[in-house]
């Protein structure tokens, strides 16, 4: 195990992908938010977060996205 798969935000965005992958919508919100989470815990409610958000967040993000549309049938 590398040190970045001991990240909490890495594992999270894991099992997110595989959510995604199985098409399990419910999963993959709850997955996204603990996500988001993670990128923001730090520096308190009112901190600006300057972190980019990496490739693989980003293509997780889409193909959640794309779940939503294709689960409530939306162009």
């Amino acid at each position: 195990m590398t040190s970045n798969d001991r990240r909490l935000g890495d594992r999270i965005l894991a099992a997110l992908e595989l959510a995604l992958e199985q098409e399990h919508l419910d999963v993959a919100e709850h997955l996204a938010r603990a996500l988001e989470e993670t990128l923001t815990r730090f520096g308190g409610p009112d901190a600006v977060d300057h972190r980019e958000l990496s490739a693989g967040m980003l293509q997780a993000f889409d193909r959640l996205d794309e779940l939503r549309r294709t689960a409530h049938r939306l162009p």
